[in-house]
């Protein structure tokens, strides 16, 4: 009998290919398992959202307006930078939270404090306490600084996982022209829906009383929202910004030339 040695070792080869093939299949089938039991399920029921996810400001139907000292320049946020003073900081030595009025009053005096105000406007599936029309007990909502949707549930612990932030920090306002404000303007920014929006507990604990220049949100699809917002509260109580925050704003509205102030009404 003659063997065919140079058929035989093709055969051998397609073999070892084909069993190649099939492990490399079993080994991808596995990951494709590990992941979707781990991270890959969560990620399918949360999807992100490319853009960003902005309430609007004030909702008639419900809010009262906050007047503020300044009407909101319309059309460019841009514009809007270059019309604000470029200064140093001013000392915070002096810095007290009571300047700015006792926290989360009912200044529009639609009979819900500010947070509950915001609170509603900002989540979605809104669930009142039993009784009242104010107080909410639980919601959800993409939240705009990570992106990641996040639920409330109103508890001693729990409440701290989503906050009710100023987009222009107090302490920052304070440094940068607050102390010329009047106690009553100065209250209506600590309370203006232009300057508050529902965010992450730990994301703005992060921020502190960081400007633009040392912090912006995570979600770098907020981001020209967040700095035209911050442009438009300056703007609209005589707040000014350092050269460091200015540039920082100019770099990010770069991204978005388009990009117009944000006015509550």
């Amino acid at each position: 009998m003659t063997v065919n040695w140079s058929a035989y070792r093709r055969a051998r080869r397609r073999s070892r290919q084909a069993w190649g093939i099939l492990f490399l299949a079993a080994v991808s089938a596995v990951a494709g398992l590990a992941w979707f039991f781990t991270a890959g399920q969560f990620e399918a029921a949360e999807p992100a959202v490319a853009g960003p996810v902005v309430a609007p400001v004030f909702d008639p139907a419900w809010m009262k307006p906050v007047v503020p000292v300044h009407r909101v320049p319309p059309g460019s946020a841009l514009t809007a930078l270059e019309g604000l003073a470029v200064k140093g900081r001013a000392g915070k030595d002096n810095y007290q939270r009571e300047a700015f009025g006792q926290a989360w009053q009912d200044v529009d005096r639609n009979g819900c404090d500010t947070r509950n105000d915001i609170l509603r406007r900002d989540l979605a599936e809104v669930v009142f306490m039993e009784g009242s029309v104010c107080r909410i007990a639980a919601g959800r909502f993409h939240e705009p600084y990570t992106a990641r949707f996040v639920d409330f549930r109103r508890g001693s612990e729990s409440s701290r996982a989503v906050q009710v932030d100023h987009v222009v920090a107090l302490g920052d306002a304070w440094q940068k022209g607050a102390q010329g404000l009047t106690a009553r303007q100065r209250q209506s920014l600590a309370n203006d829906p232009l300057n508050l929006i529902a965010a992450d507990g730990p994301a703005n604990q992060e921020k502190g009383a960081g400007d633009a220049a040392t912090w912006l949100p995570k979600n770098t699809s907020f981001r020209c929202h967040y700095v035209a917002r911050q442009i438009s509260v300056k703007a609209a109580y005589g707040l000014w910004v350092t050269e460091a925050e200015r540039d920082a704003m100019k770099r990010v509205l770069a991204s978005c030339p388009g990009q117009e102030t944000v006015a509550a009404g």
